[in-house]
């Protein structure tokens, strides 16, 4: 395989943000509808607008992988990229609700894809220990993004509720980054990797599924327990938030070096235990400011574990398979997105908040000590 230019990287690491801005670059626009939008359920729609994509993203992904395995992942990428930024920033100009719940369903689509395709270019371009590292430094770019984004969509929001959603017009800037940097690698060019084994992939799914479940917890729970429960700032939630994203690009590049002397299934033990230890604590504490020890805690298992779960998903497929593997990978991850709340929500009725962080956290590091022992024995 010839050697990779250093922009054909820095394109694959820009793709990879676009994919994680689905929800984050416009959070702080959710307070500000109910004043602007004086319509009934106006709660309801403005939760939609942050879950809608992901639910067209988990129902569509699979879908949508036959579709870029059909038309190829540089045009894929290309038509994605021009539908990201139109239905991205129909918030700017359009002023109906209604309208811009539309745009957000159909700008599922266009990150669906894009995941997708960042995600199979990866496997095609890097193989073993090159390809751990880069998806590190991929998830290590994409948290520095989301810490960005989060504190630009921040500013904006200030000025007015309009000015966030111009943030995804990033990607017309980055539609001549793919033109001119990716070209796709003929698949009997595609070396097959040793591990690779099909029939242990849906297996990848089911535990991108469980860590999603458990992982999202934290953006749906957490900002209650900090701001309700303590009542902190909004400044002083948002750092606490900030803090998660660092440490989860400390995670994903972490997990390159364990890769060399660890097995994925150690790894993605490591990372629950991790974060099992950080529910733990959230439950017991009682000082906001003990949340800057939790947040690190969390990030960085976070990391450690989408790094850990796509590397895997990626060396165990074949390369004619890679693409539409991505889209089940992508749809199991938003489907554990998606019913995460649902599946915890009874939970956190009968328990609360906080208790029920601690229940749950001794609850999944019973769960490890009991998955290790019978490893051992």
């Amino acid at each position: 395989m010839n050697q990779i230019s250093n922009l054909t990287k820095l394109t694959l690491l820009l793709l990879a943000v676009t994919t994680m801005m689905s929800n984050v670059a416009i959070i702080t626009v959710i307070p500000h509808l109910k004043d602007i939008f004086k319509v009934d359920n106006i709660e309801l729609y403005s939760r939609l607008i942050v879950t809608l994509p992901s639910c067209t993203i988990a129902f569509l992904a699979p879908f949508l992988g036959h579709f870029v395995y059909k038309v190829g992942k540089k045009s894929s990428a290309v038509f994605a990229l021009i539908l990201f930024s139109l239905t991205g920033t129909a918030g700017f100009y359009l002023q109906s609700i209604e309208q811009i719940l539309v745009s957000r369903a159909v700008f599922g689509i266009s990150v669906a894809i894009l995941m997708i395709v960042s995600t199979s270019l990866v496997g095609d371009y890097f193989k073993g220990d090159q390809r751990h590292k880069f998806m590190g430094m991929q998830m290590a770019f994409t948290s520095l993004g989301g810490v960005l984004f989060v504190a630009g969509g921040g500013m904006l929001s200030d000025v007015s509720w309009h000015y966030p959603f111009l943030i995804y017009s990033i990607g017309i800037i980055l539609l001549p980054f793919v033109l001119k940097f990716v070209n796709e690698i003929p698949i009997k060019d595609q070396a097959l990797e040793e591990e690779t084994a099909d029939n242990r992939v849906f297996f990848i799914y089911i535990l991108a599924f469980i860590l999603m479940v458990i992982f999202y917890i934290l953006p749906t729970k957490m900002p209650f327990l900090i701001m309700n429960h303590f009542n902190a700032s909004g400044t002083l939630a948002g750092g606490i938030i900030s803090l998660a994203f660092v440490f989860n690009g400390l995670g994903a590049l972490t997990f390159a070096k364990l890769k060399k002397k660890l097995a994925f299934s150690t790894i993605y033990i490591i990372g629950l235990f991790v974060i099992g230890v950080g529910f733990t604590i959230i439950g017991i504490i009682n000082n906001v400011y003990y949340f800057f020890l939790t947040s690190p805690l969390m990030g960085f298992g976070g990391g450690l574990l989408m790094t850990c779960v796509t590397s895997w998903m990626l060396t165990l497929v074949k390369p004619e398979k890679r693409v539409k593997s991505s889209g089940y990978l992508t749809s199991s991850i938003f489907m554990g997105q998606f019913f995460s709340p649902i599946l915890t929500m009874p939970l956190v009725s009968i328990f609360g908040v906080q208790k029920f962080f601690e229940i749950f956290g001794w609850f999944i590091l019973i769960i490890l000590i009991i998955i290790v022992i019978k490893r051992r024995f």
